[in-house]
């Protein structure tokens, strides 16, 4: 129990224990620590690149960074709309794998994602509403209308993760809750498709917010998106301990003296702010937050604290290396970013299915 920092201090727990024997033990720690700050570096390392490469990446292909710094109208295009556009989709992404990871840990199931659980459904219901109701449009860049959608999103997403718990009667049945959450997400998109159709004029820019796109994201997006990405790390680190004592069981969890009540409810709304957020300024954009989570584990073994960390940056790799793809395959004309992690993303849950059955029948194919 000492990963979850909830034991005796190192000291009084090997304090009969020869020196030897107590470099031995500490050595894996060092050394698995050492591999997730590693690790974290490579993604720190990685991201910063895919921002550059974004820079240069535009309608008519890449474009050298380097011969822009001449030209002022490049220089206002790369300020105005590139960079905002893929600091964008890499704060969306880092939110995404937030929640994945949060989400897997809290319902401890691998499956687990703010899709699954209807909350990006919700949060989508949520906007095409604000938008039918105040008609503003999703691409829209003002500071009170991108906190309005986001506000919108979140009321969504928390509605819908209630109601998918309510309907799976509580975390304890696994697939009760993911068929719960499968159906509360098909009648909250029917709703919101519904919702979309009594505004036939905004019809057009849902469409591309249902496909998912970062082509709306702008410099006030970006800030939306920096100051909730900030409170939920916090929020969730700090909640880390919890999902910790229950990757051991309810259980063992409750006789660690957790609140466990209050924190489920208080990851809850991490879940459904960070998948909110995201929706609500980059559209529908899946599996993100499914695929982040599971890509740390294949290559660190942590605890919830540095998972989640490793997840939000994970995704946000994943998402602006998309976004830029979706750019460049097909230039002049552009991808929705959705469409292409839609299908990256399946094909990466078929894998692991493939994985997993190869593991239950002892290695055969």
């Amino acid at each position: 129990m000492s990963s979850l920092g909830l034991a005796m201090p190192v000291g009084d727990e090997n304090k009969d224990k020869p020196t030897d024997q107590i470099e031995m033990s500490s050595s894996p720690r060092l050394a698995q620590r050492s591999r997730v700050w590693r690790f974290g570096f490579a993604l720190v390392l990685l991201s910063v690149a895919l921002v550059l490469l974004g820079v240069g990446v535009g309608s008519t292909g890449w474009e050298s960074v380097a011969t822009m710094w001449e030209q002022t109208l490049a220089m206002q295009i790369v300020w105005d709309i590139r960079l905002p556009r893929t600091l964008g989709a890499w704060l969306a992404g880092s939110l995404l794998g937030l929640s994945g990871a949060v989400a897997q840990g809290l319902f401890r199931n691998p499956l687990a994602d703010p899709y699954l659980l209807g909350s990006a459904s919700g949060a989508s219901l949520g906007v095409s509403t604000a938008l039918t109701l105040f008609g503003v449009s999703p691409f829209a860049t003002a500071w009170l209308v991108r906190l309005g959608l986001t506000g919108a999103a979140f009321i969504g997403a928390v509605s819908a993760v209630l109601l998918t718990l309510l309907l799976a009667r509580g975390v304890q049945h696994t697939l009760r809750l993911l068929l719960a959450g499968v159906i509360v997400g098909v009648v909250l998109g029917a709703v919101g498709s519904l919702v979309t159709m009594l505004r036939p004029d905004i019809v057009q820019a849902m469409q591309a917010f249902m496909l998912g796109s970062t082509g709306f994201i702008g410099w006030s997006a970006c800030a939306v998106m920096v100051s909730v990405l900030v409170m939920c790390v916090l929020a969730s680190v700090a909640l880390s301990h919890a999902l910790d004592g229950l990757s051991l069981g309810e259980a063992t969890a409750a006789s660690l003296g957790l609140p466990l009540p209050q924190m489920r409810a208080a990851l809850v709304v991490v879940i459904a702010l960070s998948a909110g957020t995201a929706v609500a300024q980059a559209g529908l954009i899946v599996f993100v937050g499914l695929a982040a989570p599971h890509l740390v584990r294949s290559v660190v073994k942590t605890t919830h604290a540095s998972l989640i960390v490793l997840a939000s940056l994970m995704g946000a790799v994943l998402l602006t290396a998309a976004d830029i793809l979706s750019r460049w395959l097909i230039a002049p004309q552009e991808l929705p970013v959705g469409v292409l992690t839609a299908i990256l993303g399946g094909g990466y849950l078929l894998r692991l299915m493939h994985t997993q059955r190869r593991y239950e029948n002892g290695g055969g194919l």
